[in-house]
């Protein structure tokens, strides 16, 4: 039994694995876009062969796949389970969204960046991007509904606090650390007409690693 399990394990070494080869893709996405994403430059960069692609996907649009089911866990995920989080006020709520968005927070901004760059280049893509900007919108609208906020003016502030956070990445902003942590508290009040507390502005510093 032993024998037979090692020389599963060396087969698996010599094709890779589904991980290996999504991450090869991941990363020759993030580099050059989705054109990059092609099985022969893949197995080049893996150095392994053409054919070891086959055992973990069907074809070249399997991985296409991959790649967005990969964006939505990273990405539309973290932010709906950011939404839902426990907070005892909108401005902790708030701040909680936030969080997934600066550094170590989980929400990859280049991945996100790169998905609505491909979205012009497929219709498909492009309905992907548009479910998942809804499903980020209803969470953030539940989130302002969870506090009372009058269904109107929920939409609106959760437009107005999605589409901020959105336009950093599509303007890939670049904005010293310390400076958008100096404006969090100001953009709290903005989308949420409330000043978040002192003690709560600790507890977010403290969880996004800040002290």
């Amino acid at each position: 039994m032993a024998d037979a399990l090692d020389i599963d394990e060396k087969a698996k070494g010599w094709r890779g694995s589904r991980e290996v080869w999504l991450a090869a893709a991941r990363e020759a996405f993030l580099e050059s876009g989705i054109d990059a994403v092609k099985i022969q430059p893949l197995a080049s960069r893996l150095g392994l062969s053409r054919t070891s692609f086959y055992w973990f996907f069907e074809d070249r649009d399997a991985v296409l796949q991959a790649l967005l089911d990969d964006w939505e866990d990273t990405n539309t995920r973290r932010m709906v389970q950011a939404s839902e989080a426990f907070a005892e006020t909108i401005t902790e709520a708030a701040l909680n969204v936030i969080a997934v968005f600066l550094p170590g927070g989980g929400f990859e901004s280049r991945l996100d960046l790169a998905v609505r760059g491909w979205a012009h280049q497929s219709d498909t893509v492009a309905a992907s991007v548009n479910r998942a900007d809804e499903t980020r919108l209803v969470a953030m609208r539940t989130m302002f509904d969870r506090f009372g906020f009058p269904s109107g003016e929920a939409d609106v502030r959760a437009r107005t606090m999605y589409l901020v956070q959105i336009g950093y990445i599509s303007m890939q902003v670049q904005e010293d650390l310390g400076l958008r942590l100096k404006r969090i508290p100001d953009y709290v009040k903005t989308f949420t007409g409330q000043a978040p507390t002192q003690s709560e502005l600790n507890r977010f510093h403290a969880r996004v690693g800040i002290v």
